[in-house]
């Protein structure tokens, strides 16, 4: 793990800031190229992704502060929240709030739109995976495999907590590969897409990620794991049961209306 790239005195630059600027360029570079092949205005799409960061940046803030809400209790978790990422699905529910907002005010079609950012979704969660690794941010939970890691820099106890000297499941690395994977699932759907048939690729999506999510919530070992029904179910998990189905069915949906 290597939380700083740079630290010098009060300059201090984060691996995981970093990595997310990496992933939210080469991101947003890939769908103005995807917007172009279906007739999208690509300048428009970049505009768009970069209102969705902010959107997104906001609400994984909000989910983070309601499942731990010791963050806005003093002025040192209000620093160590300034710091964090925050909670992914919050996340993606604060982008799609977003574009639905700025979808309606330019007059765009929500899920042609939706499947030109949603491979670059996946791409950049890839990028933010490899930066929660380098922080020790989302650490998993105890392993006695061959595979497990022990994080020993004292800026991740610091920042979120992260126990140090103990074996954990490498979780980030886990999501990171299925990210990868998923964008390269994701793109192959887009690129095979039957005219009229939007919405299947962000559908796709949905349902993907949202099985994933739920099996590698049981590998996480930060403290708002089993937060929701007497412990039975993570926030995240809870929401993944909704994303599922909800992204089955709509790319079923798109896949009748192909001509």
């Amino acid at each position: 793990m290597h939380p700083l790239l740079i630290e010098l005195g009060p300059l201090q630059l984060p691996t995981y800031g970093v990595m997310l600027l990496i992933g939210l360029g080469l991101g947003l570079f890939l769908a103005r190229r995807r917007a172009l092949r279906v007739g999208l205005d690509g300048d428009r799409v970049v505009d768009l992704g970069l209102w969705l960061v902010l959107g997104g940046l906001a609400g994984a803030k909000l989910l983070l502060v309601i499942t731990e809400p010791s963050y806005v209790t003093s002025l040192r978790g209000l620093w160590a929240l300034a710091r964090a990422g925050g909670v992914f699905y919050g996340g993606l529910l604060g982008a799609l709030l977003a574009l639905v907002i700025l979808l309606r005010r330019h007059r765009l079609n929500f899920f042609a739109v939706a499947d030109v950012l949603a491979p670059s979704v996946a791409l950049g969660h890839f990028f933010g995976r490899l930066g929660c690794f380098a922080a020790g941010c989302c650490y998993g939970g105890p392993c006695q495999r061959p595979w497990a890691v022990v994080f020993s820099d004292p800026h991740a106890a610091e920042i979120s907590g992260t126990p140090l000297g103990v074996p954990l499941h490498p979780v980030q690395l886990y999501e990171a590969a299925f990210n990868l994977a998923n964008y390269a699932f994701l793109s192959w759907v887009f690129a095979r897409r039957p005219r009229g048939a939007e919405g299947l690729v962000f559908g796709a999506y949905l349902a993907v990620y949202g099985a994933a999510r739920f099996v590698l919530e049981y590998f996480r070992g930060d403290p708002d794991r089993r937060f929701l029904f007497d412990g039975l179910l993570s926030t995240s998990q809870a929401i993944a049961l909704v994303a599922v189905p909800a992204g089955l069915a709509l790319a079923l949906w798109a896949w009748r209306r192909r001509t």
